[in-house]
């Protein structure tokens, strides 16, 4: 642990949880790196993603954008090749796109698919499924609709997916951003999750959640004002 990040971590006090506005300020206040940090949201949630009726995933547009370029490749045939493009799509193709890949290429953030396409896109799981970058319908990454996918991406969607711990991380942007940014985006995540939650979790949903920058530490926020603004 860096000096820095000590004397940081020093300034937290894990005793209390603080105000969204109060907690993003902190975040800002006490990023010491010189690149401009990711700002995450660490949300603790009431369920075990072991169980398949349990799982919280998806995706939500952010009202700010995730403040970073995103490059986009879909696969696509005919015509949807041409509305991906037209919609900003970085790289477009099918079996192409696979060689590719399979030969080691790897320049690309987001990848979305034709559900057509999927049997292609199947035989790169080893390889994007690790990196979490395989399609999914559940994130809106498997669909016809690549133009809207495309800009959605390009805006700044940002993807959730519980860990095993229960444990859901989401970037809400950079530590550049203006704090009030930053909290619409942080609230826009929560109402996405809170309306993901699966009808088998019992008992407290969101049972912690925290706020952080890249190479920051971890600011404890009030539950009660962010998932009730």
């Amino acid at each position: 642990m860096s000096k820095k990040h000590g004397s940081a971590k020093e300034k937290i006090d894990r005793t209390k949880s603080y105000d969204i506005r109060e907690a993003v300020d902190m975040v800002k206040q006490l990023a010491h790196v010189k690149f401009d940090e990711t700002v995450d949201l660490a949300i603790n949630l009431g369920v075990d993603p072991r169980k398949s009726d349990q799982m919280v995933r998806g995706s939500v547009v952010l009202p700010h954008g995730l403040g970073k370029k995103i490059r986009v490749l879909v696969f696509a045939k005919g015509e949807k090749m041409t509305e991906a493009r037209d919609a900003g799509a970085d790289y477009v193709g099918a079996e192409d796109m696979v060689e590719k890949i399979q030969g080691g290429w790897m320049e690309f953030d987001k990848v979305v698919a034709t559900p057509d396409l999927m049997g292609l896109v199947g035989k790169l799981g080893k390889v994007l499924g690790p990196r979490g970058l395989m399609p999914n319908p559940k994130s809106g990454t498997v669909t016809f609709e690549v133009a809207k996918a495309v800009r959605d991406i390009t805006a700044g969607k940002a993807d959730y997916r519980t860990e095993k711990a229960g444990v859901v991380h989401v970037s809400i942007g950079k530590v550049s951003f203006d704090s009030d940014k930053l909290i619409d985006n942080a609230r826009t995540v929560i109402r996405a999750i809170e309306k993901a939650k699966p009808s088998a979790s019992k008992g407290k949903y969101l049972k912690k959640i925290s706020i952080s920058s890249t190479m920051g530490v971890g600011v404890p926020v009030n539950i009660t004002t962010l998932a009730s603004a």
